[in-house]
């Protein structure tokens, strides 16, 4: 029993309904789906840092360079990708959809522009952006 009780199991239908539900309340916690996002960014914000420390600093600005530089900032904000995440959804009440079309164009934004390596110093704005956009194709009548 005692093994049992250490670990957990969701079933699918559970977990369509966290990720895809939420409530207009104000007492109410951020969807799932937020928590997802965040994790999906800080992973290729990792990658990004694994690619500069194996690659000469010279080669990889280099390569940075070439066509990057449009939604970086001068000064990293400070606060986590999470945080700022759950404070746009605070603010805003998007609805979840709106944070998978945001992934999708931020994936396919990656893939178009194959110089662009999502870091510290672009990934707010281009969260805001992509979820911007996302909202007005999703939510806008």
């Amino acid at each position: 029993m005692a093994s049992s009780s250490s670990t957990m199991t969701i079933s699918p239908r559970k977990l369509h309904y966290d990720l895809y539900s939420f409530s207009y309340q104000e007492d109410s916690n951020t969807p799932l789906v937020i928590k997802v996002l965040a994790s999906l960014i800080e992973r290729s914000m990792a990658r990004t840092k694994r690619i500069e420390k194996n690659y000469s600093s010279a080669l990889f600005s280099k390569a940075m360079i070439k066509n990057t530089n449009m939604f970086d900032s001068k000064e990293i904000p400070d606060m986590t990708i999470e945080s700022y995440l759950e404070r746009i959804f605070k603010y805003t009440r998007a609805g979840p959809s709106v944070y998978v079309v945001a992934y999708v164009y931020i994936d396919r934004f990656c893939h178009n522009n194959p110089g662009f390596w999502i870091n510290a110093t672009n990934v707010h704005r281009l969260l805001i952006t992509t979820i911007m956009v996302a909202s007005k194709y999703v939510e806008d009548m």
